[in-house]
């Protein structure tokens, strides 16, 4: 379903613009037309691939819950590295709220973000709060959204100390992971 909804952006924005589909884009869209006019689908929605399964959440509801997630793990990694997964989870959720409770409800009918809020964690829940996703979740729902990066920053840990061990170049990973503002490679000095 992603690969069709990114192939349906690009043509709207090749016919937008005026450009020429590339032949893939063309034939695929020609396909998914003919299945819906030939009547082998019983929508446009099934012909290009889009159609949710059976009780399932709508193709654009999915995609703003996956761009919620990541906000959510983006403002952990950001504003609370250095807690555990329970008070990352606890202090996003208490954050949500009382951003819910507080400026949401003049924020949202804002048409964009107000200055004042960049670089700050209201920066990534303006963003999110503006999705068509659920916000503010709850504090378990965070857990499950957020137990991946505790799990990537085992294995960056990992690797960095397999990498320092070996004397080889240790990746900035760790650090950005972990809220430094250090990117890329650096050589390990004894």
């Amino acid at each position: 379903m992603v690969d069709a909804i990114k192939q349906l952006r690009e043509i709207a924005q090749r016919c937008a613009s005026g450009q020429p589909l590339h032949d893939d884009l063309s034939r695929w869209l020609a396909e998914c037309l003919e299945r819906f006019l030939a009547h082998q689908a019983t929508s446009i929605e099934e012909a290009l691939g889009i159609l949710p399964m059976r009780g399932g959440v709508p193709w654009w509801r999915e995609e703003a819950i996956r761009q919620r997630d990541a906000l959510l793990r983006l403002l952990a990694l950001r504003h609370f590295s250095d807690l555990s997964l329970t008070r990352k989870s606890h202090e996003i959720c208490r954050l949500a709220r009382r951003y819910a409770e507080t400026a949401w409800r003049f924020d949202r009918e804002l048409p964009a973000m107000p200055e004042r809020y960049r670089d700050k964690p209201q920066e990534l829940l303006f963003q999110a709060f503006r999705l068509a996703a659920p916000m503010p979740v709850c504090e378990r729902h965070l857990r499950t959204i957020l137990q991946g990066l505790e799990q990537a920053k085992d294995v960056v840990k990992e690797i960095e100390e397999a990498l320092r061990q070996c004397g080889l170049l240790v990746s900035g990973a760790m650090r950005s992971i972990e809220g430094s503002p250090e990117d890329g490679l650096e050589a390990e000095r004894p």
